[in-house]
Formats: structure tokens, sequence, C-alpha cells
């Protein structure tokens, strides 16, 4: 089977992670990843590399890149944005980052695979499980 491509488009104010988590659940997709995602932010909650805590950024952001790998067991979302001046931030992308005006996003499922999480101790986080999917 070849692989599905998704899109949608979110409005002003919505959470963009739990958004596209829960598109990824109400789909059903066991193995996706983000192609791409054109739009905002007005908060960004973001990790950033080697940090332990998540930063708090408020402002007039537009979405530079996004990629990750999705599944109904878990995700793992990196996220780069600019602000009014071009400066660059990037992180982990975490709950209540927030559309500005719009955020239209594009979905790959690959359906001969499934996605999971488990904890790796070596790293301390959950971290990607690939498997193949069960013919019938």
């Amino acid at each position: 089977m070849d692989a599905r491509t998704h899109a949608f488009r979110l409005p002003h104010g919505v959470d963009l992670r739990k958004a596209i988590e829960h598109y990824v659940t109400t789909h059903n997709i066991l193995a996706g990843t983000i192609v791409t995602c054109v739009g905002g932010l007005s908060t960004a909650i973001l990790r950033m590399p080697g940090a332990a805590t998540f930063s708090h950024l408020d402002g007039d952001f537009e979405i530079v890149s996004i990629e990750g790998t999705l599944s109904a067991n878990g995700s793992h979302i990196h996220l780069s944005l600019s602000d009014i001046e071009g400066t660059v931030k990037g992180g982990h992308l975490d709950y209540g980052s927030l559309v500005r005006l719009t955020a239209e996003v594009i979905l790959m499922e690959n359906p001969q695979l499934v996605f999971s999480r488990e904890f790796d101790p070596e790293t301390g986080y959950c971290e990607l499980k690939v498997e193949q999917a069960q013919t019938s």
C-alpha cells in the first residue's frame, strides 16, 4: 500500500501540537511524519536543545520549519520559528503553542509501519520504536 497524504488547516487560537495529535488519533495514523506546516504562532512553548525546562515565547512568529514523527502512541515534533526581526529559535514543540491567524498542515502516513514510543533509560526519554504493520 502506498503512502497517504493528509492536509488540513488550523484556525487562529488552536493549540498546534494538540490539534496535530488529535488529527493523528482521529484518523488512526499509526506511522506518520509532518511534511510541512505554513503559518504562524502567537505563543510558542519550546524546549531548546539540552534544556531541562520549556521556554514560553509570546509574539508574532512565522513557522520556518517543522518536522516530526507521529502516531496514535505519541509524537516527537521539532519546530523552528522566526520573530518580527527574523531571529530564528527552535526546539521541541510542546502543548500551549497557539496558532496565529492560520496553520496549513500536511502529514504523510506510511501504512506499512507502526510507530510507538518507549522509555529509553540511556537517553531518559521515550524514543521511537518502528515495527512493520501486520497485514491481513
